[in-house]
C-alpha cells in the first residue's frame, strides 16, 4: 500500500496517451488504463483503437507496470458526466484505496511528475485512514488553446486541476468536494488545442457537453496571432475562468514546454500556495460540514 498508482481513461483521443504516459512512467508504481469493453464513449458513440497502440504499450512497458482495466463504462440512462464520474470511481477502486490514486486525462501532460510525487509523499499519513481524512491534491493547468501556423495560443489564467486523492468519493468527474491541498505542479492541457475535426469529436463525447457555452467555438475559430489580445472570456463553459489569451512562437507541446518561463501566467511561489492552502484548511476545519451525500452511489 501507499504506492503511486496512476490511472488513464482510454477513448477516442487515445493517441495522446503516447505523450502523457511516458511523462509519468518512471515515477509510478503501477499504471492502469481504463477502456470500455465495447469501445463506447460516455455518450454511447463507438471508437476504434489501432492494434499499433497496443504494440506501443508493450514496447514502452519495460517494467510491466501497465494494466488494462476493461469494464462497462457506458450506461445509457446516465448522462455523459455521470458516466464520466462512474468510470473514474470504478477505476480508482481497481487501483486500490490505501494508495495515492492519481488520475490524468489523455490530453494532460504533467511537466515534473517526479516533483509531484515528492510533494505527494509529504502527505502519506492521509493514507492511513482515507475514509476519515479524505483529501485531494491539485496542481495547475496551463491550457493550450489553439495551434496556429505561426505559433501557439494559450490561456493566461491558470486553473486548478485535481490530480490525486486518497479516497475517491467523486461527486462530479474528479471532484470529491473534499479539502484540496495545492502543490507546485504545472500540467499542460490540450483540451481545445486540436484540429476542428478532433474538437468536434471531443464535443460530441465530452462529459461536459451539456454545459457548453455556445459562443466559445465562434471565438476559437476566430482567434489568431493578430487578434488574440482582443478576444476575451474564452472559457468553453459558463463563467469567466479564461479571461484572456497569450501567444508564443512554437509548433508543438515540446516547443511550448521549452518556453514556459516566458508565459504570462501566475507563478506558483510559496506565498501563493500558502494562501491557497490556508484557505482550504480554514474552510474544511471550521466552515464545511464533514458529511456529504455520495452521489456516485446511484450510478451503480
Amino acid at each position: 500500500m501507499k504506492k503511486i498508482h496512476v490511472g488513464f481513461l482510454l477513448s477516442y483521443d487515445y493517441e495522446k496517451l503516447k505523450t502523457s504516459i511516458p511523462l509519468v512512467y518512471d515515477y509510478s508504481d503501477k499504471i492502469f488504463i481504463a477502456q470500455d469493453q465495447n469501445n463506447l464513449t460516455w455518450s454511447g458513440n463507438a471508437f476504434y483503437v489501432e492494434d499499433s497502440f497496443y504494440e506501443w504499450i508493450k514496447d514502452i512497458d519495460t517494467e510491466n507496470k501497465i494494466e488494462f482495466y476493461k469494464d462497462n463504462f457506458y450506461i445509457p440512462n446516465l448522462t455523459a458526466i455521470q458516466n464520466d464520474t462512474r468510470e473514474r470511481h470504478m477505476l480508482s477502486q481497481k487501483m486500490g484505496i490505501g494508495n495515492w490514486l492519481v488520475q490524468i486525462d489523455s490530453d494532460e501532460y504533467v511537466l515534473n511528475f517526479k516533483g509531484f510525487v515528492k510533494s505527494l509523499r509529504k502527505y502519506d499519513h492521509y493514507l492511513d485512514d482515507p475514509k476519515r481524512t479524505p483529501i485531494q491534491i491539485a496542481g495547475f493547468h496551463i491550457d493550450v488553446y489553439k495551434y496556429l501556423d505561426d505559433g501557439i495560443l494559450y490561456v493566461k489564467d491558470t486553473c486548478k486541476v485535481l490530480l490525486a486523492t486518497n479516497y475517491p468519493n467523486y461527486k462530479l468527474a474528479r471532484q470529491t468536494r473534499e479539502r484540496v491541498i495545492y502543490v507546485d505542479t504545472y500540467v499542460l492541457h490540450e483540451s481545445l488545442a486540436r484540429t476542428e475535426e478532433e474538437l468536434s469529436m471531443k464535443l460530441k463525447n465530452w462529459g461536459h457537453m451539456h454545459e457548453l457555452n455556445t459562443t466559445f467555438l465562434e471565438k476559437w475559430n476566430k482567434a489568431n496571432s493578430e487578434n488574440y489580445n482582443e478576444i476575451k472570456d474564452v472559457f468553453y463553459l459558463t463563467g469567466k475562468q479564461w479571461s484572456s489569451l497569450g501567444f508564443i512562437e512554437g509548433k508543438n507541446i515540446k516547443d511550448f514546454n521549452q518556453k514556459i518561463e516566458k508565459l504570462d501566467i501566475i507563478r506558483l511561489d510559496k506565498f501563493f500556495l500558502f494562501k491557497k492552502n490556508f484557505g482550504q484548511w480554514f474552510k474544511y476545519k471550521f466552515l464545511k460540514p464533514r458529511k456529504q451525500k455520495l452521489e456516485f452511489e446511484e450510478y451503480f
